[in-house]
């Protein structure tokens, strides 16, 4: 049943990350297709407004899926965020461009991507309380470890399709029809993620808690009531992960692009290098944080940030590809530090009656202030300030608020979860 629980995790949660991460890897073809053509600058900024603006709903989204998470199983809602996120996602398919309806373009595409970020806001946090449920404690750090995995492998599968249409269409080619196939491929993929996860049983810990009548009527309210604490605590140490995820593993490409005057075809397959190593780490950083504490994990993190971050931005100017993909997978070791432990620290932090929602409010406030702007915000640092290290800067920020979180944490690893 393990076995089956990760799977299920693993594949439900890379369906739900293509999709989600198609988007980021073709911002600057959607920014020609969806938005006026000022200036490049102006249409990817927009393109990016979209992406952050989208990420608003995921608070509200996070409330909602904990609340049905933590009332009637963590089974159904994952069941159902997938279908939401898949039909969604498929939509953006079918969306005509600026040119055939003018400004209802963008106004749909955002709609859709708000409709988007209300799913991925439920399936991050049910996906890790799931297997954190399911998991031994001794093990927990590995098997929750599968999360952030199957989501790097989602943006991995997304990397190399979109570096592929790069390389394989023309110009003309990708910007009238070649954007819409990632998209397409949502619903049989869907469907498949779905199937899976119907057919698992619930966790033992929500099973007992059922079996004892000790459900939450209203988890919010009792999250709220007695784990402040605990919601400050799990708020900061996420704004790192919000922050260096979507810098790191979905701006980079764009970034490279745009500012260090790579090639598009050349920056997705760094990227695509660079995310291989990270699934491989994160395995290794989840097992570490079984040994060594995810206090311990998650402090390590934030202080390399801080200390690496501007150098290896630095690193970037002049560099060739195979350097930039070294710093690429540099980059990518320092998150999986952080990436790779969070998932299991979130899950211990909360006890079985409010983990979903604990997880999954304190997840989706970080990633809606910090993690879905930081690419319109690096973006418009940029252009605001001449310098092309104004994502490093971001990333700093992060990681000191995230420090400043653990530093008044306590050690979670040890024993069983928490049930009460």
């Amino acid at each position: 049943m393990l076995r089956k629980a990760a799977a299920a995790s693993f594949i439900g949660n890379f369906v739900e990350w293509f999709d989600y991460a198609s988007y980021g890897y073709l911002a600057t073809v959607i920014a020609v297709v969806f938005f006026p053509r000022s200036s490049p600058a102006a249409g990817l900024i927009a393109a990016y407004g979209v992406f952050a603006v989208s990420f608003i709903v995921r608070p509200i989204g996070g409330v909602i899926w904990g609340h049905l998470g933590d009332r009637i199983g963590r089974r159904t809602a994952l069941s159902l965020s997938i279908l939401i996120m898949s039909a969604a996602t498929f939509l953006i398919a079918l969306l005509p461009s600026y040119e055939q309806v003018g400004l209802w373009s963008p106004a749909l595409l955002l709609l859709v991507r708000i409709v988007q970020g209300f799913s991925a806001s439920g399936e991050y946090a049910g996906a890790s309380a799931f297997l954190a449920e399911y998991a031994p404690a001794g093990r927990r750090g590995f098997y929750t470890s599968i999360v952030p995995a199957s989501t790097a492998a989602g943006l991995l599968f997304g990397s190399l399709l979109v570096a592929a249409m790069h390389a394989l269409l023309t110009p003309e080619q990708l910007h009238s029809w070649g954007w819409r196939l990632p998209f397409l491929l949502a619903a049989p993929f869907g469907l498949i993620g779905r199937y899976i996860r119907v057919r698992l049983e619930d966790t033992p810990k929500f099973q007992q808690l059922e079996s004892a009548h000790h459900v939450a009527k209203a988890p919010i309210r009792e999250l709220l009531g007695t784990h402040r604490r605990a919601i400050v605590i799990a708020f900061g140490v996420t704004c790192l992960n919000a922050v260096a995820f979507y810098i790191i593993l979905s701006y980079m490409p764009t970034y490279l692009s745009t500012e260090m005057g790579m090639g598009e075809s050349e920056s997705f397959l760094a990227t695509t290098i660079s995310l291989a190593a990270y699934i491989g780490l994160i395995f290794l950083m989840g097992k570490l944080s079984d040994r060594l504490g995810r206090r311990t994990m998650l402090i390590a993190a934030s202080v390399l940030f801080v200390l690496l971050t501007v150098p290896l931005f630095r690193g970037l100017a002049g560099a060739g590809f195979l350097g930039i993909v070294a710093i690429q997978i540099a980059f990518g070791a320092l998150l999986t530090m952080n990436d790779g432990t969070l998932p299991c620290f979130l899950s211990e932090i909360f006890p079985t009656k409010v983990r979903y929602s604990g997880f999954a409010l304190t997840f989706n406030s970080a990633n809606a202030l910090f993690g879905g702007t930081a690419p319109l915000i690096a973006t418009w640092l940029i252009q605001a300030t001449g310098s092309k290290l104004a994502p490093a800067w971001l990333l700093v920020a992060a990681a000191g608020v995230a420090l400043a979180a653990m530093l008044a944490s306590r050690e979670t690893a040890w024993g069983e979860l928490q049930d009460e």
